[in-house]
């Protein structure tokens, strides 16, 4: 008779328990090393993958304010990143965007979201506040031509922290949204000419907005940024847990300058010991997805144009999708858009309120589950063959179905689906498959399917997610 142990590993009880246990703090970082830093992976291009040639599914969350500290006080509160770090761990994030924000302040009074609206002050930045002379703000201006040795320090501790968790780290260089959307933005940017001490004005054509900053209007100020990006390079390019975003939400003129600063750091890193992946994220407002693909990045973030919001299309691999909530709903999304964009070859990201310090309620239950979401995606995309995994929306009638046919299947049924017809034609031996709650990861049903197309009962009103393997 088959002791209990071995009953529990032939019938799978072993892997859907290890699916659905929760992830303490601190155990990926006993447990994950990194293998070279992230690039395109050959055999499958809609991930990324490590020097070993393993596919790397990433998933996470973030907020504004995990590089800068931000808040109503001044200065504003010191951030808890060990804290924020344990957080993710709970949840089985391995991705954060760790944001870059170039004003001194953010004025949320204008936004509508449940927190009190405030200005909120912004420190620290990439130059030292030396004078002579005070900026806008009443603080000493900016010295252009020297780094802060605090913002880089910061910077450089950050990043191997999470290292430390296995959790990678999109570094975002520059931060265009609130230019053209926080009021007053231009008096409160060290690039206006009385924010700093070198004489540098970076509203070209004079019409108070600054936004050529983020062009090539300029060259003494791409100069500038250059250095910066130098600057950033220098400090983190030898960690292997890196990417980079060159920019958060800027606006369309900003397209050229954006592809050349993406060529920019490809061309610093080719020089260097290690080349990590470039991204470029949704233009807003009136940006284009398809400037993103025809971009020369290596990862793209878009917005909703396409279906991206509530039926993601299937990536035909031309980008690594990091599809972000953040460029779909700003604060928003649910848990069936977290396994849509899973199964249909995305990677997903939450723009999170965390404890709602800036935006947002804290501790806010709507968003529990999609973190929980997030990291259920991540511990199964662990246990798949995710290399030869495709989206092949024919296979399942709900269209969301990640395969290698006859060998894995993942299948989501939204909510409210009673049934679902899936097509295992192509296997030539029973499926033995678990029926999974797509939050949790708990086992909701065992089942043993034969090779053909056959339909199902959903266990489920509230969505399940289908795991088969031959």
């Amino acid at each position: 008779m088959a002791t209990r142990r071995q009953f529990l590993r032939m019938t799978g009880v072993c892997a859907v328990r290890s699916l659905c246990a929760p992830l303490t703090a601190g155990s990926r970082a006993r447990r994950t090393r990194f293998h070279g830093p992230l690039r395109a992976c050959p055999r499958n291009s809609r991930y990324f993958c490590d020097a070993r040639g393993k596919a790397i599914y990433l998933c996470g969350s973030h907020v504004w304010y995990n590089l800068v500290d931000m808040g109503p006080s001044d200065p504003p509160p010191r951030f808890d990143f060990v804290r924020y770090l344990d957080f993710l761990d709970r949840h089985g994030h391995n991705l954060i965007r760790l944001w870059r924000w170039e004003h001194t302040v953010w004025d949320t009074r204008r936004l509508g979201y449940e927190r009190t609206p405030a200005v909120h002050r912004v420190q620290p930045h990439p130059w030292p506040r030396t004078g002579p002379g005070l900026a806008l703000d009443g603080k000493p201006r900016f010295d252009l031509s020297k780094f802060c040795d605090d913002y880089f320090r910061r910077l450089r501790q950050r990043v191997e922290l999470a290292g430390e968790r296995g959790i990678y780290v999109s570094v975002m260089l520059f931060e265009g949204w609130a230019m053209q959307r926080m009021p007053n933005a231009w008096r409160s940017h060290p690039f206006h000419p009385a924010n700093n001490i070198n004489g540098i004005d970076g509203d070209v054509n004079r019409d108070g907005t600054g936004l050529e900053i983020h062009t090539l209007a300029s060259r003494r100020i791409t100069k500038l940024q250059e250095a910066y990006v130098r600057k950033v390079i220098a400090t983190v390019g030898d960690l292997d847990n890196v990417l980079y975003e060159i920019s958060n939400e800027n606006h369309p003129a900003s397209t050229e300058w954006q592809y050349h600063m993406i060529r920019f750091v490809k061309e610093v890193e080719a020089n260097r010991g290690k080349q990590h992946p470039v991204g470029m994220t949704f233009q807003f407002r009136g940006g284009s997805n398809r400037t993103l693909f025809q971009s020369p990045a290596d990862w793209i973030s878009p917005n909703p144009e396409g279906g991206y919001r509530d039926n993601p299309p299937p990536n035909n691999g031309s980008k690594v999708v990091l599809l972000d909530t953040d460029h779909l709903w700003g604060i928003g999304g649910n848990v069936p858009w977290v396994w849509k964009a899973f199964t249909r070859g995305h990677n997903p990201l939450f723009m999170d309120p965390y404890d709602g310090l800036v935006l947002g309620r804290a501790n806010d239950p709507r968003w529990e589950p999609i973190r929980r979401a997030l990291g259920q995606t991540r511990q199964l995309a662990g246990k798949l063959p995710l290399t030869p995994m495709a989206p092949d929306p024919e296979l399942a009638s709900t269209g969301y179905c990640l395969a290698e046919p006859g060998r894995a299947y993942v299948v989501y049924v939204p909510p409210k689906h009673d049934r679902v017809t899936i097509d295992l034609s192509d296997a030539k031996q029973e499926m033995r498959g678990r029926w999974l709650d797509p939050s949790t990861g708990h086992l909701l049903r065992r089942v043993i399917l034969r090779p053909k197309v056959q339909e199902l009962v959903c266990p489920a009103r509230s969505g399940a997610v289908l795991w088969l393997r031959a």
